[in-house]
Parts: C-alpha cells; structure tokens; sequence
C-alpha cells in the first residue's frame, strides 16, 4: 500500500474535522463547501482503495496474512463520510457538522489501521 497516500487521506481526514468542528463551534451546521471538503477525502479515499485492490490482484498481500481484514476495513473507509454526510443533511444545525468531524476523525483513524494491517500488525 503507498504510505504517502495513506498518510494524505488521514491528514485530509483530520483537516476536515477540524474544518467541520470549528463550524460547531461557531453554532453553524455543515455548509456547501464542508460537503466539497467530503467529496475531497472521499476521492482519496476511492483512489486509495483502486490502488489497494489492484495491488491486492497481483501479488503483494499484507504482511500478516490478513487480506479478509484489510479488506473490510478497505471496504469500510470509503463508505463512511457518505452516511455521515447524508446524516448531516437531514441535521441542519450544529450537530450536523459535529457528525461530519466525528466521521472524519473516524476515517483517519481507520486509515492508521488500514497501514498497520498491511504492515503486518494484528491490533491485538
């Protein structure tokens, strides 16, 4: 797996909670352009996972042997900011942007683990 990408979408993953948590703090819900910061990380976040699963089609498997896991969590990443942005559009005030951050924060986190899989960690 490219690390500077894993590392890009996590950083762009934080920007975006701190973007959409600044927002709450201001008592403002999710506006146009915190819904073009979502469509930022989740582009990176698709592009990421062509590029895993064709890595994935040739040879190269995590480290651990745990391809069924990394692949949830592959699975996982990209599905995440669309349900938090759509929660956020049926929640038109601060919370909604609180959804977003948290969304975000989880993302990034879940790109820590995607690197440890691959790395051949087992989180146990």
């Amino acid at each position: 797996m490219l690390t500077p990408l894993t590392v890009t979408v996590g950083v762009a993953a934080l920007l975006l909670a701190a973007w959409c948590g600044y927002a709450a703090l201001r008592d403002q819900p999710v506006k146009d352009w915190h819904y073009i910061g979502v469509a930022v990380v989740l582009l990176l976040t698709l592009v990421q996972a062509g590029i895993a699963v064709a890595q994935l089609a040739g040879d190269e498997r995590p480290a651990g042997g745990g391809t069924a896991l990394f692949v949830s969590y592959l699975v996982a990443v990209p599905l995440c900011l669309p349900v938090v942005a759509v929660v956020a559009l049926g929640e038109r005030s601060r919370w909604g942007s609180v959804t977003v951050a948290a969304g975000a924060v989880v993302v990034a986190a879940l790109e820590l683990r995607l690197a440890d899989l691959w790395a051949g960690g087992t989180g146990g």
